[in-house]
């Protein structure tokens, strides 16, 4: 369900309680066929035959071979080809192995159609449903929508999340990243996000966000030594927020792209005269391209860049893991209030819905936006496999075997990572 990355659609949870985890027909006017030559008018008056009655065109005569019933067919074959897609349901039982939550599974259920399914050329509307349950008690849903109305002039998507999650974290920066002290933690919240764009001149998309959510973050018993423990366990924290967005999208598809390039700006500003705790900033900048490649097979690159400003809670930074960037590391080991992350993915279609990728990339967490160092860089590189779940959108059941600096993640998820 992913459209943007997959998988931005359904991230609202991790937003607010931490981290955690053929064609259309082409008509065209047929030009009338060059009438004969006309010869020179005959002084000699011969006696005209009789009008012969008009004839049918073969094609609509039934041949000797073909039965009416055939032909019946073939031509609302014909007519249903040219017709754009309708809905189509995907529906996805996903196990999860994270080292973040532990193990479970993510029932998730989608459903994709344009909103004026009569007309071609409209971007498809997503409206899905997820849950979470794991085997260290960590809970909860997702419900959300990403509309795009009048002709795909507006887009409207919003979200609401409640749940749990059980998890750890290793301390702000690289440095406690690296030292591999965990901090056991118990976050129970719920959320709601809305977004509300309209698009302008040269396919851009621009308006306001708005974000809510409440949680609690309890400390978890725990022994031995423990990296510092965040100002803000035990209390009941409020965020909200006023931003923007803009982006522009040239993707044929949303949900495999082939071609094209998306690229996303978004800032949020939370602030105590709006009900937050804390007052802060976050901005977030995406950039992706793709490239047909012969064979089907598809080059897609990604950039990703994270700021905050101000005094973010910790869940609020930006975080290593999440949103797919980068894959082969655990959600919560590694944050900061800066982060910037790259990744190339090589996609192949094979036969009977399956696919294969290979992927590479690397990143970093920094405490500020020029404290980027070599020798901090985190790498991470993979391979995984492709399932399509839906013919006519080309959603796929993505799984995805990735190693980093510290250990190795299986990750199961439903559209491209990005």
């Amino acid at each position: 369900m992913d459209p943007r990355n997959n998988q931005r659609r359904l991230q609202v949870f991790c937003l607010s309680v931490a981290f955690a985890c053929g064609g259309p027909c082409l008509c065209s006017a047929r030009s009338p066929a060059p009438h004969p030559p006309q010869s020179e008018p005959s002084l000699t008056l011969e006696p005209q035959a009789a009008p012969a009655p008009p004839q049918q065109s073969s094609s609509n005569l039934p041949s000797a071979n073909q039965p009416p019933e055939k032909s019946d067919k073939k031509e609302k074959k014909e007519k249903k080809k040219g017709k754009p897609h309708e809905g189509a349901f995907v529906i996805a039982p996903i196990p999860i192995v994270s080292p973040a939550i532990g193990s479970g599974l993510v029932p998730v259920v989608g459903y994709i159609t344009p909103l004026a399914p009569r007309k071609p050329g409209v971007t498809p509307s997503t409206f899905g449903v997820a849950g979470l349950i794991t085997n260290n008690s960590s809970r909860g849903f997702v419900i959300g929508t990403d509309l795009y109305l009048s002709h795909s002039r507006y887009e409207v998507e919003s979200g609401y999340a409640r749940g749990s999650l059980d998890y750890n974290i290793y301390g702000e920066g690289y440095v406690n990243g690296n030292a591999g002290l965990k901090l056991p933690l118990e976050q129970t919240g719920q959320a709601y996000f809305i977004k509300a764009l309209r698009r302008i001149p040269w396919n851009i998309y621009v308006g306001g966000r708005f974000f809510t959510g409440s949680s609690l973050l309890t400390l978890k018993p725990a022994s031995g030594n423990l990296p510092p423990i965040p100002p803000d366990v035990g209390l009941h924290t409020s965020l909200r927020s006023l931003g923007a967005e803009a982006y522009r999208d040239t993707r044929p598809n949303h949900f495999y792209p082939v071609k094209g390039s998306l690229l996303d700006f978004t800032a949020d500003v939370f602030a105590q005269p709006l009900g937050s705790k804390y007052s802060f900033q976050s901005y977030k900048f995406t950039f992706n391209k793709y490239f047909s490649l012969p064979k089907k097979q598809v080059l897609a690159y990604n950039l990703y860049y994270c700021a905050t400003g101000g005094s973010p809670p910790f869940y609020a930074q930006c975080i290593y893991g999440t949103n797919n960037e980068l894959r082969g590391y655990t959600a919560g080991r590694y944050f900061d209030h800066f982060m910037i992350a790259t990744q190339v993915e090589d996609r192949l279609e094979l036969p009977w819905r399956f696919g294969v990728v290979g992927f590479v990339g690397i990143g970093a967490v920094t405490p500020g936006a020029t404290q980027f160092r070599s020798n901090q860089f985190l790498p991470a590189g993979g391979t995984g496999l492709r399932y399509m779940l839906s013919k006519p959108y080309h959603v796929n059941l993505r799984t995805d075997f990735a190693w980093g600096k510290d250990n190795f993640t299986w990750a199961v998820g439903v559209g491209e990572a990005f």
